[in-house]
């Protein structure tokens, strides 16, 4: 399999680890997502939801490290969902 990129196409930020809810149809722990507000990727998607859907919403670039696929987080507001940011070290930690 191809290297995992670390960094956002769309804006060089450093990709974070985003904790996968539970209850979601994700079976991954994590993906690694962009939390910049400035990215680009992230700031064009306002538009793009609002003129496809009428729906005031935006998405991050994300990455599936399992698959190395990338995909679109959907969030709601410039700080939706950041409560699932998980430090580098989470998964090494194996609960307590």
């Amino acid at each position: 399999m191809a290297e995992i990129p670390t960094k956002c196409p769309h804006c060089d930020a450093k990709l974070k680890k985003w904790r996968v809810p539970p209850g979601a149809t994700w079976d991954d722990e994590y993906f690694l997502a962009c939390f910049n507000n400035d990215c680009s990727y992230y700031k064009r998607g306002w538009d793009w939801m609002m003129e496809q859907y009428s729906q005031k919403a935006s998405y991050r670039y994300a990455i599936n490290p399992s698959t190395g696929a990338s995909l679109p987080l959907p969030v709601w507001s410039d700080q939706a969902t950041k409560e699932m940011l998980m430090d580098d070290d989470d998964d090494q930690r194996g609960g307590a």
